[in-house]
């Protein structure tokens, strides 16, 4: 897969492999820097199914956030209760009529080039779900992180179903540790009006 068009013209990105001891310090910085001055309610969207193992990515994430009991940031999108191709644009539809100028934070699987495998990029602006396996879908999110979990540029499908689960797993509990990381900075550094407190939530309402 062309990393470049799952990215859109945002020329500015963040990399680290999943495995780097300076991964939850650096990653979580990184997407402080970009969150807005003014605090709005934050949402994590973890798109993604359990039923192919490379595109578990998201909702395995969302399931680690939701076990994390974040204070701040909303989580939609689990293993139990996934967002993927078929729920997206009712998923988005709901987080839109339930949260007030949401600021979304959009994770998804990609594959990209080998050099690439295990490595999260977090950049601006929205993410292309399912532009892997060419579906036209709605972009997602005001910033987004992909974990590139296999090689692409061929038998796509076929990659996401033979990737290996433990690399996935690895990788989503790393994401969350970051999440969290951001979570408990929110809490202390910045004040969060009475909205977010009202609707923050780690439960799946959809």
């Amino acid at each position: 897969m062309n990393l470049k068009s799952r990215f859109g013209n945002f020329n500015e990105n963040f990399r680290m492999l999943y495995n780097d001891p300076t991964l939850h310090h650096k990653m979580s910085e990184k997407i402080i820097s970009w969150m807005p001055d003014a605090p709005r309610e934050y949402i994590i969207v973890c798109i993604g199914t359990d039923r192919s193992t490379g595109d578990a990515l998201g909702p395995l994430t969302g399931t680690y956030l939701s076990e994390l009991r974040l204070k701040h940031m909303t989580v939609y999108g689990t293993l139990h209760q996934p967002i993927h191709a078929t729920n997206l644009e009712d998923s988005l539809e709901h987080i839109m009529e339930s949260h007030r100028n949401p600021f979304i934070i959009a994770i998804d699987a990609c594959l990209g080039k080998n050099s690439s495998i295990g490595q999260f990029i977090t950049a601006k602006g929205p993410l292309k779900p399912g532009a892997a396996l060419n579906k036209s879908l709605p972009p997602v999110g005001d910033m987004h992180i992909s974990g590139v979990v296999n090689i692409g540029g061929f038998m796509e499908y076929s990659v996401l179903q033979n990737t290996r689960l433990s690399v996935v797993t690895d990788m989503a509990k790393e994401l969350a540790f970051v999440l969290d990381k951001v979570d408990r900075n929110l809490t202390h550094n910045r004040s969060m009006p009475a909205i977010v407190l009202k609707h923050s939530r780690n439960k799946q309402s959809i």
